[in-house]
This record gives structure tokens, sequence and C-alpha cells, in this order.
């Protein structure tokens, strides 16, 4: 190689250096990660997810969870200086607009408003989500039984109550109010037997922010938003639902953002991360303990043996 061959593949080599420098290093931007917020809404505080990515060098894309519904994509998050804005279609809300954001980031907190499908403005703020740590080899406490068999001690209805309980069995007969634990919990192992008729749907809330779906899908393909899917986010590897009628079970460990599924009785999601809150989560409050929410506002469902064993510190 001659002396000219060499400078020029020097100078190629710190073009590109300064090229993937630029791009992987200093086109980070504040926003740039999953969000926490809070939307204020006729009076009400509502829970909402953000996240936002680089795709290729300069473009922004994003998740977004509103206070129902399933995650949805954002296809680009327009951010100049600390100003951000996207817009996405509506998903469960009625009418045809798309919902406008618009905010901006400051010491790791988001502001801003956005138009609802209706044409109505409204404010959010929105604190950077917690990690969430792991914990290897944990330390399981003793277990605890949350549906005694007889009533609803220890369980409160989120308006006017259609639970009831029959001979061992929780019930909700119709599409009605969900129920909430009295208890909290951080980490923990959960068993929950659960029945439901044909064409119902339900689901349980862990820390009364992630839903795992329930409901009758039997035959169809997995999907996140079917049976044993972390609703919006993970799908678990097969189908495993039975027939409606019939009694089937859910094994669920929970540590930190990390979840294992056990479906009937087999592994169906293995150590996945969670990446936000599920749409009808009760606070975006992801760093705090929180109930189990079983979800009555769907359709018809029967639960039994609902049993927790929280993790303990050693």
């Amino acid at each position: 190689m001659n002396m000219k061959s060499i400078v020029f593949a020097g100078m190629m080599c710190l073009l590109f250096l300064s090229f993937t420098t630029k791009s992987f290093g200093q086109q980070t931007n504040h926003l740039e990660g999953r969000w926490d917020l809070t939307l204020k809404m006729d009076g009400k505080d509502l829970p909402s997810w953000l996240e936002v990515r680089h795709s290729g060098i300069q473009t922004y894309v994003g998740r977004y969870v509103f206070a129902n519904g399933s995650a949805r994509p954002i296809s680009e998050v327009k951010i100049k200086d600390s100003k951000f804005s996207f817009a996405i279609p509506p998903q469960w809300e009625q009418g045809n607009k798309y919902l406008e954001f618009d905010g901006m980031v400051e010491n790791d907190k988001l502001t801003g408003s956005f138009v609802y499908t209706d044409g109505k403005k409204y404010n959010f703020t929105g604190v950077k989500a917690p990690k969430l740590e792991y914990t290897a080899n944990p330390t399981w406490g003793e277990p605890i039984t949350l549906f005694n068999g007889r009533d609803l001690e220890g369980w409160t209805a989120m308006g006017e109550n259609q639970w009831e309980v029959e001979k061992g069995v929780l019930k909700s007969s119709k599409s009605g109010s969900n129920l909430v634990s009295d208890q909290k919990f951080m980490d923990f192992k959960l068993h929950i037997e659960f029945r439901y008729p044909e064409e119902s749907n339900s689901g349980i809330y862990l820390r009364g922010r992630y839903e795992v779906q329930i409901a009758d899908n039997i035959g169809l393909e997995p999907s996140d938003v079917l049976f044993a899917g972390v609703y919006g986010f993970l799908s678990p590897n097969e189908m495993l639902a039975k027939n409606a009628g019939v009694w089937q079970s859910f094994d669920i460990t929970l540590i930190g953002r990390r979840i294992t599924i056990i479906a009937n009785g087999i592994e169906v999601i293995t150590d996945q991360v969670i990446p936000g809150i599920t749409g009808g989560a009760l606070d975006s409050h992801e760093g705090e303990p929180g109930p189990f929410l079983i979800q009555g506002d769907h359709g018809a469902v029967e639960f039994r043996n609902i049993i927790v064993t929280p993790r303990v510190e050693k």
C-alpha cells in the first residue's frame, strides 16, 4: 500500500469513527427511555405510559399506553431541544381524531398537554419509570390465602358490587365492578384458579398495574392480548387455554419487572421484562407495592384458591 492509500484509509477511518460516535453517543436525548405518566382528565388522575427510543440516526419512535387499551406504536416522536410531540390514532376511544401530545422534558420530568379524540384539551405530567431491581435466589415468606372461600373479606369492589361467594367460589355473573385486594405486594408468587363461560373475558392485574389476560381463546394463535399474555406487551409461547366451563390456573412469579407465567401447568412466559403499565391500571406508581385487581367489567368469571407468597428480605 503506497502513502496516498494509507492517508486515504486513515481519513476514512476517522470519518467513520466520527460518524459512529455521533450516531450512537452524542445523539442521545433526555426524552429517551420509559416514562410513567399521569393524565389530568375531568377531575381525575389517570395512569398512562410512554416509551421513546432511537430508530436509525436521527428518528425517534415509541410506544404509548393510554388509560385503557393496549400499548400502541408511535411512528415518530418529533423532538426539538427540550420539547416533543407525537400523535396516535384512536384505539378504544370514541371518534376518529388522533390523540395529539405536546410536552417538554426538564430534570427527568415531563409536563405537557394532549388533545383527546373529542377535541378537548387536557394536561399530563410524567416521571422516569423506575428500574425495579431483580432479586436472584429470592427468599419466600409464608403463603397468604387472599380469598377465604366464605365472603369478600379482604377485597373491595370498585363501584356497585356484583361479586358474590357461593360454595367456596368467588363469582361475577355479569359485567360490573372490578375487585381489588386490600393487601398490597411488591415481589411475589401467585397461584390463582379461574373458570369462565364461552366468549367471556377477564384478567388479573399484578400490583394493580400489569394485566395477565384471562379469556376464552382456545384454538387461537398466542398473542399478547389473549389468554396468558401480559396485555399488549408479552405473548405466551403457546396457547394453552382450555375449554370454557372448566377450571384453569395460573402460577405467576413477579420479581422487579421480570415475570414468569405457568398456564395450566406449563411455562408459557419465562423471566421476561414487563416494560410498563398496561391499560386499565390503578395507577402509574411503578416503584410502589400494589394490590391485585380482578377484572369484572368485561364478562362473567369465577375464581378460587387465590394464594400469594411474598418475597421477603433475608
